[in-house]
Order: C-alpha cells, then sequence, then structure tokens
C-alpha cells in the first residue's frame, strides 16, 4: 500500500476522534490535533476526486475543475477561520501556503527525486508563465503595505478600497493565466497534460466513474468544510497553549494541514520522474493561490462582514519575495537535483525559524 493511499484510509479515524475530542472536552490540543490529523485524508480523497473527474471530462474542463479545486481545502479552512474573525491567521496562511509551495514542495521533490535520479529535468516554460503571473500578485501584495510606509496617514477606507480593486484585477489575471494555458498556448502544456493523464491511467484499467468520484467530491468537500469548523474553533487556544504566535500558526501549521494532498501527490510524482508535472503542482498552486484564492477571500470578506485587505506586513512580503526569487532562480533552468532541493529545503527552514522567533 502506497503511503498515499494509507493516509487516505488510516488517517480517517482522525475524523470520529475530533468529534469525540470536542463533545467530550479533551481539550483544545486534543481536539486541535485530531481535526488536523481529520483533514488530511479529506484533502487527499479531495484532491483525488478531482484529479479523477479531470480526467474522464477531458483537458478543458478538468482544467477548469483543478483550477476550481486545486486549492479547496486552503480556501475552505481560510474562509471558516475569516468568518470566525481571524483575519491575521487568514493572512498569514496565504503567505504561508506561498512560501510551502515554492519552497518546502518543490524542495522535497527536487531532494527527493534528484537523490533516486541524479538530474531531472522539466519544461522551464510552466516556471516562466508562472513566475511572471506571480510578479503581478507581489506587487498586488506589496503595493498596500508600501503605501502605508511611506505615507504618513492612510486611512482604512483607502487600503480597503486599494484592496478590492487589486483583488478584481487578480482574478481577472487568473482568468487570462487559464484562458493562456488552457486555450491559446494549451501546446506549451502539453508535456503535463500528457503526464498527468499516464500518471492516472497508469491506476485505470478504464476510464474512471464519475458516478462515483463526483458523490466523492461533494462528500470531501463537505467533510472539509465540517472539519475545518471543528480545527478552526480550538485553533487559537490551542497554539496559544503551545506558546506559538498567530503569525506561525497560519504561517507553518495551517499550510501543512491544507496543503498535505498536494504535497505527497508533487513528491510522488517526482519519485516517478515525472519533475513536469511536481513543478506544475507546486508551482500551478501558487499561483492559483496569490492569483484567485486570497482575491477571493478579500471580497467575501466585504460580504460577511469581516474585511480583509491586502495589507501584509513587511515581514511576510519579503518572505514571500525571497521564496519566489529563489524557486524561479532554480527552476528556470529546467534542470533539478537533490542540492537544488536542499537549498530550497535549507530556506524554507530559515524563514520558519524566523517566522516561530517574531513576536508579532
Amino acid at each position: 500500500m502506497s503511503l498515499k493511499r494509507f493516509i487516505s484510509i488510516g488517517f480517517l479515524v482522525f475524523i470520529p476522534l475530533s468529534v469525540a475530542a470536542e463533545h467530550f472536552e479533551w481539550g483544545a490540543l486534543a481536539v486541535f490535533f485530531c481535526a488536523a490529523l481529520g483533514i488530511i485524508p479529506l484533502a487527499i480523497w479531495l484532491s483525488t476526486a478531482t484529479e479523477e473527474v479531470a480526467l474522464a471530462t477531458g483537458p478543458t474542463i478538468g482544467g477548469l475543475l483543478n483550477a476550481v479545486f486545486g486549492n479547496a481545502t486552503e480556501l475552505i479552512i481560510a474562509l471558516v477561520a475569516l468568518r470566525a474573525g481571524l483575519v491575521d491567521i487568514v493572512k498569514a496562511s496565504i503567505t504561508g501556503t506561498l512560501i510551502a509551495n515554492l519552497l518546502l514542495v518543490l524542495g522535497l521533490s527536487m531532494f527527493l527525486g534528484g537523490i533516486r535520479f541524479k538530474e531531472q529535468s522539466f519544461a522551464p516554460v510552466v516556471a516562466r508563465v508562472n513566475s511572471s503571473s506571480m510578479t503581478v500578485a507581489i506587487a498586488a501584495i506589496l503595493l498596500p503595505a508600501m503605501v502605508i510606509y511611506t505615507s504618513e496617514q492612510v486611512p482604512d477606507s483607502a487600503i480597503s478600497q486599494m484592496s478590492i480593486i487589486a483583488a478584481v484585477i487578480m482574478i481577472v489575471v487568473y482568468v487570462l493565466t487559464l484562458l493562456f494555458s488552457l486555450k491559446t498556448h494549451s501546446y506549451l502544456y502539453d508535456v503535463s497534460q500528457v503526464e498527468l493523464s499516464e500518471e492516472m491511467e497508469a491506476h485505470h484499467n478504464s476510464p474512471p466513474n464519475l458516478k462515483v468520484w463526483i458523490p466523492v467530491l461533494v462528500v470531501a468537500t463537505l467533510g472539509v468544510a465540517f472539519q475545518s469548523e471543528i480545527f478552526v474553533g480550538a485553533v487559537e487556544e490551542a497554539t496559544e497553549g503551545l506558546g506559538l504566535t498567530p503569525l506561525f500558526t497560519g504561517v507553518i501549521l495551517l499550510p501543512l494541514v491544507g496543503g498535505a494532498a498536494e504535497y505527497v501527490t508533487a513528491v510522488g510524482v517526482a519519485l516517478k520522474n515525472n519533475m513536469d508535472l511536481s513543478v506544475s503542482i507546486a508551482m500551478g498552486s501558487s499561483l492559483l493561490v496569490a492569483l484567485l484564492v486570497a482575491p477571493i477571500l478579500v471580497l467575501i470578506g466585504q460580504v460577511i462582514g469581516q474585511p480583509m485587505d491586502l495589507n501584509f506586513s513587511a515581514f511576510e512580503v519579503v518572505a514571500v519575495i525571497i521564496s519566489v526569487v529563489i524557486a524561479n532562480l532554480i527552476s528556470l533552468d529546467g534542470r533539478s537535483n537533490w542540492l537544488e532541493g536542499a537549498l530550497l529545503l535549507a530556506t524554507f527552514g530559515i524563514l520558519g525559524t524566523a517566522f516561530y522567533f517574531h513576536p508579532v
């Protein structure tokens, strides 16, 4: 049994345990850890169901499904936290997801894949297109903070309006990247699409059954939402008990829980020498979070009365810039090895340590 399959089945036991821990008041830490571990298998099932349905519906619809559900777990957790008023943790989780995908996921894939195959290659076009789009996202995240730091006084309403306008533009940019990758320049992404199809078809003797996988997709989505309610309800008390700041919780812990499915999948295909698909997962997920998830949270926050803006702290902005620059420098040549993976992991470790000791 593969590690992914073991986690997706074995960790389901933590779902009833999290319910029991909350009902019988076993303590915030028990609820927190059981709920977090219960989200992981649901995230894997959600990711698997999305891939299966995408394979059955073809590249265009499948690409749209991956765009909608690719980071559904992170979005659901963030929405539940936003509704609970944990705006700082939500903003930190956006920063953390970007850093984790670019440094931890890509680093683990290159490191473990490099140990097994010495040197691996992938189509650099995916990295180039994603890096260009990520630059727009960084600008949107950077500018509100720069407006504040370069002005004597900026009304909160101005930052809010700026964030709303930037959010709309970011969503438009993401739609344009989908149009580029799925329609006008889909041939540039043929390698990743072929490898994804081969990866999925290797486990099938016949096309995926939509009557099975669509209900799995729905149930997994509802399950993630249910577990997220329990998880978010205990996150503040639990992390305070552990001596962790909301910043560290959002940047490090939440992405580890919400992104577990991507981590397992990206590393798994890297170990099969499919670095095209691994890089596409890591960078594509970062792009989706930056250009779609973050602006959606800004707009929904306005609607539900929990206003959230794109005014990230200078420290978070610098951390994201460092992650993007290093990931781009390492990936633009279309080749990877275990040392480059180790460098990405080392950068993630240094940034994680800095966030741990950051006082606010």
